[in-house]
């Protein structure tokens, strides 16, 4: 049987942060702060979600996995990047910058479709609100979670294997700090034209079929906000959507900007500093985003803390 995969690389090397010695330091020092930042602040409201009973409803139950992903998304990274600023080793495998490839691009695509589940949850709570226990069950909580990670799953698979199923005879130098799409794409001496079409074209559909119906979701809720004329209601409405709608932007924006477009597209100086805002800063702002515009979650989170303290 031919193998499916021709490429001579058998390693690739990062070259996409400083090679100054000071300025490397101090970007580990950051990212360093940032990553423990991240760790603590979704493990402690992963902590608060399942200890405080209060929190166990459908809402905080997808806020758990959202901060499950949150803290997936910069281990499967940063820490190879500590390493490259600290020991200066930028090397990586090629079965681990495969491995590393599917592993992000399946909590990305997760993330995405969670965001979607959560609309679609605000959605419900908002316009049917008597009806909101019975069609949000734990059943069904539980069935599109898995969805949502299955079809992460399944897109990123079919997303590893376009792009390490090419030739790889050249150069190993990617243009990043992690295995992301476009980086791995232009070190390939295949023809990748219509990997790419492929690429783009799944992305778009799945990615703006999200957007879709999350902006939908979004409309029903105006809509209904403004059907009630009660500024108590209004107040309500936009507490329990405002978080959510402010990490789906966030998050949509900078994943759009990175994989739905076109290869020729790509800058390098551009592509790092977006991969940063949605594989660093967004897992950091999502459970300050949620605690500071949600009473229950920084009550929650106060009494964790408090038990933390008194147990040290």
């Amino acid at each position: 049987m031919q193998r499916v995969n021709l490429s001579t690389v058998s390693e690739f090397v990062f070259v996409g942060l400083s090679d100054a010695p000071k300025i490397r330091l101090l970007l580990f020092v950051l990212f360093l702060l940032i990553y423990l930042a991240t760790m603590a602040g979704n493990t402690t409201l992963l902590i608060a979600i399942s200890t405080e009973s209060h929190l166990h409803s459908p809402m905080y139950f997808f806020l758990s996995n959202l901060s499950l992903l949150d803290l997936l998304c910069p281990t499967i990274t940063v820490p190879k990047m500590l390493g490259a600023l600290l020991l200066e080793h930028k090397e990586i495998s090629f079965s681990g910058c495969l491995f590393q490839h599917f592993s992000l691009i399946a909590v990305v695509g997760t993330e995405i479709f969670l965001l979607t589940v959560m609309a679609y949850d605000r959605y419900v709570a908002v316009c049917h609100p008597l009806r909101y226990p019975s069609i949000v069950s734990t059943k069904l909580c539980a069935q599109l979670a898995v969805g949502t990670w299955a079809v992460g799953l399944l897109n990123s698979l079919l997303h590893t294997s376009l792009v390490f199923t090419l030739s790889f005879c050249g150069p190993n130098k990617i243009q990043q700090y992690y295995c992301d799409i476009p980086p791995v794409l232009a070190l390939s001496c295949s023809s990748t034209r219509s990997r790419e079409l492929v690429i783009l074209v799944v992305a778009g559909v799945l990615g703006s079929s999200a957007c879709v119906v999350t902006v939908v979701s979004y409309i029903y809720i105006l809509l209904e906000i403004l059907s009630r004329n009660s500024p108590g209601i209004w107040h309500k409405a936009f507490s329990t959507c405002g978080s959510h709608l402010t990490v789906v932007c966030l998050f949509y924006g900078t994943t759009i900007c990175t994989y739905v477009r076109p290869s020729f597209t790509y800058s390098l100086q551009q592509d790092r500093v977006v991969s940063m805002l949605y594989g660093m800063l967004t897992p950091l702002l999502n459970p300050i985003i949620y605690s500071l515009r949600n009473k229950e979650v920084k009550c929650a989170l106060r009494r964790v803390i408090s038990r933390v303290r008194s147990a040290l």
